[in-house]
């Protein structure tokens, strides 16, 4: 068998650990985990038996780094009990370590492989969680609250499905800006967006903003009113067809939805196809048709389902948030050092129906971080963070494709956010998605101080 099939191994594994982890519920529940794990440690161990001059950086800091955690999270567990959880951080730590390791040693086009796949994963999460809406499959949808509707695909949560499909709409819209021809990134990048505003995630949509911050500062005003918007612009329309089925007062209302998806589906393909004048000219109906919608809104009264869904998401009232708040807050007040150890905390508050809620989650991954252990551990944590930025900033000056570095930076940064907001940690898929992105933000094998690349990038 020769070297370059051997090569393309580790990235199969790494794909598969992706797949499994979407599929299997993110890989929140202990099958799912142990599959992914033990998918992410077998690509790290095909990957090590490649004779490729790795830097190595992007190793040692990160490795270095998850195992001062690990063992501190062990020393926690033996100290104050909690091994079962601390051996769960232990093995996400070891996926995001095997995760940096194997894609920090692709080569660009192994890089932009590897970009392809997991769009194309991550179009069928976006086409699952609009289709789990439009005609309320319960597999792919949750309905929250008794209110609303909210697209969840396999993972059946779905804000991690919308911390997911942020991540991914960011890396297609990278590479739709390093491909700006493409029928298919563009597709792709407009179906992660439809997805992404399918699970009404008020933190997906801010941590999706982050990223887009970080991503526009790559891109010109001409290339992103060219591709991007036209892109975010069909996501709308798409979007506004599924507004009859968010609310759960009335049936789903699908043929709407199909022709949003079609229409919007038109505008994101064939709007960048237009010359300047014809662009100009698009954009300027399209700006005087969403000023008279707005207008004509304002002057009436919200239609039912667009004041339920305003009532429910457009605010930043949380009701479970802010009481999981108070109460971590108040155990970090009686253990800032060491925290209550790996999993010992519990939280508590009232529901919107004024019930008692308990929860081992505190819904902010560093505040959960604070609570199991302490001060140190959050330290420890700084470190890790710290490390990933000095993979990214050695990427940054090494060979790696501007773009896709770009991209995979917005959507790190769109992590990163998001874990603000929600128990993301605890699905197996987003430390792994995590890891990939640091790898592939990461420097080019054996190319630390490489010049960049300078004007528009070409996949291969």
């Amino acid at each position: 068998m020769d070297s370059l099939a051997l090569q393309r191994f580790p990235l199969i594994a790494v794909l598969a650990a992706a797949t499994a982890g979407l599929v299997a519920q993110g890989g929140f529940y202990l099958p799912g985990r142990v599959l992914v794990t033990a998918l992410a440690l077998t690509a790290f161990a095909l990957a090590l038996r490649e004779q490729t001059t790795v830097t190595a950086v992007p190793l040692t800091a990160v490795a270095g780094a998850a195992a001062a955690i690990a063992a501190w999270a062990i020393v926690r567990a033996a100290t104050a009990g909690g091994a079962t959880t601390a051996a769960g951080i232990c093995a996400t730590l070891a996926v995001v370590v095997a995760a940096v390791a194997v894609t920090g040693r692709t080569r660009a086009d192994e890089r932009w492989s590897l970009t392809n796949a997991l769009v194309a994963l991550g179009v069928l999460v976006a086409l699952t969680a609009w289709a789990g809406v439009a005609w309320r499959i319960e597999r792919w949808s949750v309905l929250v609250e008794t209110k609303l509707w909210r697209g969840a695909s396999t993972l059946t949560y779905p804000n991690a499905a919308a911390a997911v499909l942020a991540a991914l709409a960011l890396l297609a819209l990278a590479a739709l800006l390093a491909e700006p021809g493409s029928t298919w990134r563009a597709v792709a990048a407009y179906l992660l967006l439809v997805g992404l505003g399918a699970t009404l995630s008020r933190a997906g949509a801010l941590a999706f903003a982050v990223g887009a911050a970080v991503l526009l500062s790559a891109s010109t005003v001409r290339a992103t009113l060219r591709h991007l918007a036209p892109a975010t612009l069909g996501a709308a329309v798409a979007l506004a067809g599924l507004v009859p089925s968010f609310p759960a007062g009335g049936d789903p209302e699908p043929l709407p939805a199909v022709g949003a998806l079609l229409l919007g589906g038109l505008l994101a393909v064939h709007l960048p196809r237009l010359d300047g004048r014809r662009l100009l000219a698009a954009w300027a109906g399209v700006l005087a048709a969403t000023a008279g919608g707005v207008a004509w809104l304002v002057s009436r009264p919200l239609p039912a389902q667009l004041d339920a869904i305003a009532v429910r998401r457009l605010t930043l009232d949380s009701m479970g948030r802010e009481g999981a708040l108070r109460s971590a807050l108040d155990q970090v007040a009686a253990h800032p050092v060491l925290g209550t150890g790996p999993g010992r905390a519990r939280f508590f508050w009232s529901d919107f129906e004024g019930k008692l809620v308990a929860s081992r989650w505190a819904h902010n991954e560093y505040l959960q971080w604070l609570v199991d252990l302490g001060a140190v551990g959050l330290v420890l944590l700084g470190v890790l963070g710290a490390a990933v930025v000095v993979v990214l900033r050695r990427g940054r000056r090494s060979g790696a494709p501007p773009l896709l570095w770009t991209g995979a930076v917005a959507a790190i940064a769109a992590l990163a956010v998001h874990s603000a907001f929600d128990f993301l940690w605890e699905l197996a898929v987003v430390p792994l998605l995590f890891g990939v992105l640091v790898g592939m933000a990461g420097p080019l094998p054996g190319e630390e101080s490489a010049p960049s690349l300078t004007g528009e990038e070409q996949p291969q």
